[in-house]
């Protein structure tokens, strides 16, 4: 879509804005993530009726029966993960692109895995449009990760599982850090896992509601 003058002024406030009230003075303190959020635009990844609503502090609809995740989480996910920019990120469920633009803004490079090829696809077309080269969208079982460029130094799951994948946190790095939503639909933690010695430290961060996360349990 192409943006009138007006129409992207009022956008960049409202971008401002949201950092302000509901990143800001929540307690995001990681100025990396506060300046990515200011900078990336969210309304580029959300469909044009919904532009108006871009930088509320809501999920929206994306597609596919898919959401694009309330602003506040995801600058929760980002500050966590403690990003420093030379991170090799694996990201599962792309989306709409959104968080994977910030994941690149952040560190080194990002594999994003989207089971669905129409997300993917606009989701890749996106990214390259906006300029984040350093990003290798992939369609296929998020699951089952990516285990061609493991290990990661930092993993991101945004749908929810009972259990994390077990491939996930094999292909995080010892020292590693994982943030993913775990539960039942009704009642889920947003948590940050961390690998010792081989194995998982859980701190819980938040109470969420992610969709679930698709493909093979197995």
């Amino acid at each position: 879509m192409t943006w009138s003058e007006s129409q992207l002024a009022w956008l960049s406030r409202a971008r401002h804005q949201m950092v302000e009230d509901q990143l800001h003075r929540r307690g995001i303190a990681d100025q990396r993530v506060l300046d990515a959020m200011d900078t990336v635009p969210r309304h580029e990844f959300v469909d044009p009726v919904l532009w108006q609503q871009a930088y509320e502090d809501h999920p929206l609809l994306i597609g596919e029966g898919q959401t694009i995740s309330q602003p506040y989480i995801v600058a929760l996910t980002l500050e966590a993960l403690r990003l420093i920019g030379s991170e090799s990120v694996l990201e599962i469920g792309t989306g709409s692109g959104y968080q994977t633009a910030l994941l690149a803004a952040l560190c080194r490079n990002v594999v994003s895995i989207e089971l669905h090829q129409s997300l993917a696809t606009h989701a890749e077309a996106t990214l390259a449009r906006l300029g984040f080269p350093n990003v290798t969208v992939v369609a296929a079982d998020g699951r089952l990760g990516y285990p061609s460029a493991a290990p990661f130094d930092t993993v991101v799951v945004s749908a929810a599982a009972a259990n994390v994948p077990r491939p996930l946190f094999e292909q995080l790095r010892e020292g590693g850090r994982m943030v993913m939503p775990v539960g039942s639909p009704e009642v889920q933690q947003l948590q940050l896992i961390r690998k010792q010695a081989g194995l998982p430290v859980i701190t819980v961060l938040e109470g969420c509601r992610f969709v679930p996360l698709l493909g093979d349990p197995g």
